[in-house]
């Protein structure tokens, strides 16, 4: 008889803004297959990227990509953090600690929370040869 893993806790998938969004889905399937609650978060340039509704029929839960309003339930907190596809801006915001959005407002917050946070970077060659782009996966480190 087959059992389903145990619980792991809740994994927040950040996605953003690449080509290489739709390919989140095979993080999400593989992280609920190792027995993780995934919440998926949108940076909001990022949900044009990807099959939205896709995504919550696989996790169960909608993809956030605003703050909640207060009438509005609270999700529960990421036991950790996994950002894939990760780009520039994000990568540079996030080592910077600008919160302007939902997922970078989560990633700000994350350290200070104790909670593991891996990035994916999915840049260009040319970006990823930037000063700003090594200082801030530097920092990140």
């Amino acid at each position: 008889m087959h059992r389903p893993p145990a619980p792991k806790g809740v994994l927040y998938v950040i996605v953003c803004a690449a080509g290489a969004a739709p390919s989140a889905r095979d993080l999400v399937a593989a992280a609920l297959g190792e027995g993780w609650e995934v919440q998926v978060v949108a940076t909001p340039a990022a949900l044009g990227f990807f099959d939205v509704p896709a995504f919550e029929e696989l996790t169960g839960r909608p993809v956030k990509s605003r703050y909640r309003r207060p009438d509005e339930p609270k999700p529960p907190r990421a036991d950790a953090i996994v950002v894939a596809p990760a780009t520039y801006n994000t990568v540079n915001k996030f080592a910077q600690g600008v919160a302007d959005t939902y997922a970078l407002g989560l990633l700000a917050e994350a350290p200070g929370l104790g909670i593991p946070v891996v990035v994916v970077p999915f840049v260009n060659a040319a970006l990823a040869s930037r000063l700003p782009f090594l200082r801030a996966v530097e920092t990140l480190r």
